[in-house]
């Protein structure tokens, strides 16, 4: 972005005359938001934040929300804020600024919570009209620091304070990898309004699922019609979220075979399959992260339906694994012992399925590189930062939310396999919540058997 002067401009921005100056700073009449509420998060986020200060007594805390991202040198990219100071705050999206901080300065029985915001740009300085990357007339209008107040019922500061608020206090950031540790180990349970916001994301997403099916022969009439998939998707996510979870995998044909493929450019041609990853993030950052592989026209070919069973088998018992007091890797060991059977069935296994099964050889594995499972969450791929022994190498217990996403992938150019599978790629992937019982699928909506997925296309398509 090109270098900002103190008031906010940009080096190749006009000059403002005085009279300007003065002639903008009048007239303007009070603007205060009506009606303003607490933010449906704030009372779990006020018990995340006690939880928090049990953990840390007598250290002072810092959590950044994070800065902007330039994008082609006169833009920014749409701000969303680090998930734990979001998480802590019971932030969304809406409200959300960037260079905010959560400051959690210790007190007698616990600690106090400030939170640091730059906010609204009022019309007695400059910065409203000329500051391109803050200003009101530039990016819109941001809470007052009492709006603030009420919204997220936390004690607010401007930001400009900070430094002389801090200055010369020890402090525990995020810089330190214990410290995101154990923010991201707080997110493995999630409490019931997350639950109900990860719901929302999923439902939303099974709607953007059946608007990519719809747009089906659109996309295999024109040239690079995975954008058309993308696209149709992208509407439904900015309709009832906040954005994308994470870039969409529209992948057509062999395509489907390129684990992250992201550049949707190709074509969407009848006969083929199209795997679709894609999850909707909601207003309060919580994501949906959903894969389905549909028949571009409806019907799955007798090789197609063949490698599409094998991991639709794989995917029900990697799901029967899911249950409290489970490993969480036995997902991906029940998931993984029948795609090595019914390679070994198949005839292109060069071991048996059990010796393949073994950690140190893993042929099986050619044709599917990835795991079955990982957290969900306000993330993607959720609390990253736990300890092995707390998340890959840990114990199921019921609050967490997984995905459940076993594949099989034989790239265009692999002679172990005959000609017709050559090019076919297969994920089946649902998100699932551990119960006190075992699990439920919270992305059942969406049909998952080829017949019924068959059906569901039908009924979109007619």
């Amino acid at each position: 972005m090109s270098e900002q002067k103190k008031d906010g401009s940009r080096g190749h921005d006009t000059a403002v005359a005085d009279q300007l100056n003065k002639f903008m700073s009048t007239g303007w009449a009070e603007t205060p938001l009506q009606g303003l509420t607490p933010a449906a998060g704030t009372l779990v986020a006020a018990e995340r934040r006690k939880k928090l200060s049990e953990m840390y007594p007598g250290q002072a805390l810092k959590i950044e929300a994070g800065s902007l991202k330039v994008r082609s040198n006169d833009t920014d990219y749409r701000f969303r804020p680090h998930s734990a100071f979001a998480w802590l705050l019971g932030l969304e999206a809406g409200d959300a600024t960037p260079d905010a901080v959560l400051v959690m300065q210790p007190i007698t029985g616990g600690h106090e919570a400030t939170l640091f915001i730059r906010p609204r740009s009022t019309r007695d300085s400059e910065a409203f009209y000329r500051d391109s990357r803050y200003g009101e007339f530039w990016v819109g209008r941001r809470l007052t620091v009492e709006e603030t107040q009420t919204r997220y019922s936390i004690k607010a500061a401007h930001i400009e304070t900070l430094e002389s608020e801090l200055s010369g206090k020890a402090l525990l950031t995020l810089a330190d990898t214990s410290f995101e540790t154990a923010l991201s180990e707080m997110r493995l349970i999630k409490d019931s309004y997350e639950v109900n916001e990860m719901q929302k994301a999923i439902d939303a997403t099974a709607r953007g699922f059946a608007d990519m099916v719809r747009v089906l022969p659109a996309a295999s009439s024109r040239t690079r019609g995975e954008r058309i998939i993308e696209g149709a998707f992208f509407g439904r996510a900015r309709l009832e979220g906040n954005d994308l979870g994470y870039e969409t995998i529209a992948a057509a044909g062999s395509h489907a075979c390129i684990l992250h493929w992201i550049r949707n450019d190709g074509d969407v041609r009848t006969g083929d399959l199209i795997l679709i990853d894609a999850g909707i993030e909601v207003d309060s950052y919580y994501t949906a992260d959903i894969t389905r592989t549909l028949p571009v026209n409806g019907k799955f070919t007798d090789a197609q339906r063949k490698i599409y069973m094998l991991v639709y088998e794989a995917q029900r018992a990697a799901m029967a694994a899911v249950k409290p007091g489970a490993r969480f890797k036995d997902i991906n060991l029940a998931g993984q012992e029948v795609l090595a059977m019914g390679l070994e069935a198949m005839g292109v296994l060069p071991v048996t399925a059990e010796e393949s099964m073994k950690p140190e050889i893993g042929l099986h594995r050619r044709w599917s590189v990835h795991g079955v499972s990982h957290m969900l969450g306000m993330d993607v791929h959720d609390c990253a930062q736990a300890r092995k022994e707390q998340y890959a190498e840990g114990i199921l217990a019921a609050g967490m939310i997984l995905t459940v996403e076993p594949g099989l992938y034989i790239h265009p150019d692999d002679e172990l396999f005959p000609a017709e599978y050559r090019g076919i790629g297969v994920r089946i992937e649902d998100d699932v919540l551990v119960t006190e019982t075992g699990f439920r699928n919270l992305s059942a909506e969406l049909p998952a058997h080829p017949d019924e997925v068959e059906v569901w296309m039908a009924n979109l398509l007619r």
